[in-house]
């Protein structure tokens, strides 16, 4: 039996009213009545029930690709990454994002050929079910385009009805310079068609076909995706390249009102069909754009933390805190049931758009010169004036903060900017290759001529169970170490993605943040070096009353007591952390 809220489909109406109601040709009422036939589509929505709370402090993404280990004989991959999960990260990961696992052509995924189905190089729809039997997923709704292989694509190629309307055709002589470009490649790529020559938007690549969301039909293919994929277990739902959705000649087609309207319906929808999941939008932006697709709480729940990853790196390869102190001050109070979706590495490169307005250009460039000499790439965007300007830096997180002549530093330096990242408000997300100690794929590169390879080795899981189990090896000791401190970090309602979070001031070689738990019974005070020498900073310094009531205080992060007092001080070693927690009686 269909339970409709009466409510949200009224605000459905009402974005699709925003949406498409210049159009003639679209009637309104009548999506209304194609949407309550979709309810119950995979027994979504039939009967949704109540959720109280959509995370908690023990909430941990581990990003991944379906085949990132693989090799197990009679074993598609997921059900390898099922059992690499169950035994290296029980009760230590609450949900486990696959990046795209339908068949594809390009892009490692995100030029999608059949959404509605697995790639059957990495399993079926059996694997992935069986991997949300003991976590929660997240999945990829690839918005912006498809594959150029896609039935969708050959359908619009011969003119066949709905898919002929799928996708963008645009003159080659219209002015397209305000269009934003996060590629230097051609904006427009030219298709022979049934109906001859036509030149169809491609954002991304020649491959990756941008769809055409003026046609209310490919709004109910990807509503019936979602739901699709709902049914499958997908709890965290990725709005992927949200912000170039909808096109409109004369703008930049970036952030685009009609874009945020469809943010907002989709999560709508979901607030109707299955309030326990949680719309995360993507869009590599500059901070002030990229929070926008908060809205007022209306639109997204969740946000990547672009400005993050980079602003880390500057800080603890130049040892200058100020822009990270300064950002982390100026982050306003989110809208209720909103909070940020933090990392540090994923699949694509460390974004440096988002420290627009943040850095300085020349420190920028700084900081470009040394993860180069890291063995980063550097991907480039095309600008209006045809100019090109960086766009992301290739490299793996931990080679970006290697220490060429002291291996054992730069994983000191990379367990801190870990540190800082499962602090921090908001969800952590963990890239796999973080949490295996991966260096820069530097073969595979060479291999796929593609920079982003860089960051995406797939691993034999014989090879990877021999590296990560010997803690002889880089590899060993790092995933030892981010094992500890995942472990160290559950239970602590201070670490709860709404709990407030206050930067503190203190030693410029220091960066300090106190968690405060939502109900008072706890603090958490988060103490990182940013510098390569020992520090030593009076306890007082901290302004946390330590020393007031009691003789000593637990650090959690390294599981040892300290002494307080007055007179007291707070060693820490190069690149050193500590959660010192305080009890409320």
């Amino acid at each position: 039996m269909k339970i409709l809220s009466k409510e949200n489909m009224t605000r459905i109406e009402g974005r699709l009213k925003r949406i498409y109601g210049d159009m003639p040709e679209v009637n309104v009422s009548q999506l209304m009545e194609r949407l309550a036939m979709l309810v119950g589509r995979y027994g979504v929505g039939l009967n949704p029930q109540p959720c109280e709370s959509l995370y908690s402090e023990n909430d941990v993404v581990l990003i991944t690709y379906a085949d990132s280990v693989f090799g197990e004989e009679d074993k598609k991959p997921i059900a390898t990454l099922r059992r690499f999960c169950d035994k290296y990260l029980r009760h230590n990961i609450s949900c486990i994002h696959i990046l795209p696992f339908s068949p594809w052509s390009s892009d490692d995924g995100f030029s999608v050929i059949d959404y509605r189905e697995v790639n059957p190089d990495y399993g079926r729809w059996e694997n992935i079910e069986a991997l949300a039997f003991e976590h929660s997923l997240m999945f990829d709704l690839v918005l912006n385009h498809c594959s150029r292989k896609s039935e969708w694509f050959k359908d619009f190629v011969a003119g066949v009805a709905p898919a002929s309307n799928y996708f963008i055709t645009e003159d080659p002589n219209t002015d397209l310079s305000n269009v934003v470009r996060p590629r230097p490649w051609p904006l427009l790529t030219e298709v022979a068609t049934r109906d001859g020559i036509e030149h169809v938007w491609t954002t991304f690549s020649e491959d990756q076909i941008d769809l055409n969301w003026k046609d209310p039909n490919v709004l109910f293919e990807f509503l019936d995706i979602l739901f699709l994929y709902i049914s499958k277990g997908m709890r965290i739902v990725r709005l992927d390249a949200i912000a170039f959705l909808w096109k409109e000649i004369g703008t930049n087609c970036l952030h685009l009102p009609e874009t945020h309207e469809f943010v907002k319906l989709f999560r709508d929808v979901l607030e109707m069909v299955a309030p326990n999941v949680v719309l995360l939008t993507e869009t590599n932006v500059p901070h002030e754009e990229n929070i926008s697709y908060f809205g007022e709480g209306d639109e997204a729940h969740m946000v990547y933390n672009f400005s993050l990853p980079p602003l880390l790196l500057h800080a603890l390869l130049s040892g200058k805190t100020s822009y990270l102190i300064n950002w982390a001050k100026s982050l306003d109070e989110l809208p209720d049931g909103c909070t940020f979706f933090n990392f540090t590495a994923s699949h694509d490169g460390v974004g440096v758009r988002p420290l627009q307005g943040i850095v300085e250009d020349h420190e920028l460039n700084w900081l470009m010169e040394r993860v180069r000499e890291r063995g980063a790439k550097v991907n480039m965007r095309r600008m209006p004036d045809g100019s090109e300007k960086p766009y992301e830096l290739n490299v793996t997180y931990v080679s970006a903060l290697s220490e060429p002549e002291d291996e054992l530093l730069g994983e000191d330096r990379f367990i801190c900017s870990q540190a800082i990242q499962l602090g921090f408000r908001g969800i952590p997300a963990v890239y796999i290759h973080s949490l295996l100690g991966t260096r820069n794929y530097v073969e595979g590169v060479e291999q796929t001529g593609e920079n982003r390879t860089i960051n995406r080795r797939k691993w034999n899981i014989h090879e990877l169970e021999g590296l990560i189990e010997d803690e002889a090896t880089s590899h060993g000791r790092i995933y030892k170490r981010y094992l500890s401190m995942l472990r160290r970090r559950k239970n602590h309602k201070a670490f709860h993605p709404d709990a407030p979070m206050t930067v503190m001031d203190t030693d410029s070689r220091l960066f300090a943040f106190m968690r405060v738990a939502n109900d008072g019974s706890e603090r958490i005070v988060c103490v990182h070096s940013m510098s390569r020498e020992t520090v030593k900073i009076p306890l007082v310094s901290l302004d946390i009353s330590l020393g007031v009531k009691d003789k000593s205080v637990r650090d959690i992060f390294n599981s040892q007591t300290l002494k307080t007092g007055p007179k007291r001080q707070l060693t820490l070693k190069p690149y050193g952390s500590v959660w010192i927690i305080l009890k409320e009686d």
